[in-house]
């Protein structure tokens, strides 16, 4: 898989990324049927997005929309996504973020609606994860939803939306799906510890802190 970083990239590339990423999260289980959306920069204020009803394991370079950050339709599938706002109030918000990857996984999401803190365990969800924010429910493609999660998003890398999914963020396609992947990871190793009685267990917080701030 490719990385990419750049602010004016080669389109055909980015898409074809996003549609590997969107095979994977199918075959990873972290998104069934037509749930989930993905999307990427390709300029300073243009991102691409899934189209509306779109299947993540069965994407063509057809099923993207091409969105200005303004909000504006310019090109691509005829419909985005109904939660194209999601995306672009990420974008808005954080001018490092390169990446949204929208899926909705079974443990984040379950522990989330009991009540449960999604808890870091390894080294790999300390550095990818680092943080989980969250939301509460609200209607899919409302300004609600987009403008909660945007809010977390200043200060997270990852978000859980109550009784929904969660978006994973980073400066690359690569990045963003690794976020996912391990927060979802993350989530099952929290379901885990909770079935065995523990309810504190987490990654050193000194080595956490020096994770962070070496």
């Amino acid at each position: 898989m490719t990385t990419t970083t750049t602010t004016d990239v080669d389109l055909d590339a980015t898409i074809a990324e996003l549609i590997d990423v969107g095979r994977t999260a199918v075959d990873r289980g972290l998104v069934l049927a037509s749930g989930g959306n993905l999307s990427a920069r390709v300029g300073a204020d243009r991102f691409v997005v899934t189209g509306a009803g779109t299947w993540l394991d069965r994407l063509t370079p057809e099923h993207f929309a091409l969105m200005g950050l303004d909000g504006e339709h310019l090109g691509g599938a005829e419909k985005p996504s109904s939660e194209w706002k999601l995306h672009q109030r990420s974008y808005q918000v954080r001018s490092d973020v390169n990446a949204v990857v929208h899926v909705h996984p079974q443990a984040a999401v379950l522990l989330d609606a009991l009540g449960h803190q999604v808890r870091l365990f390894t080294l790999d969800h300390a550095y990818y994860v680092k943080s989980v924010g969250r939301t509460d429910f609200h209607p899919n493609g409302s300004d609600a939803l987009a403008d909660s999660a945007a809010e977390q998003a200043k200060e997270h890398d990852c978000i859980i939306m109550g009784h929904h999914g969660c978006s994973a963020l980073g400066e690359s396609i690569e990045m963003a799906f690794r976020r996912a992947l391990n927060l979802e990871e993350a989530a099952t190793a929290t379901f885990r510890a909770l079935q065995l009685g523990d309810t504190t267990t987490t990654f050193p917080a000194a080595a956490f802190d020096a994770l962070h701030h070496a």
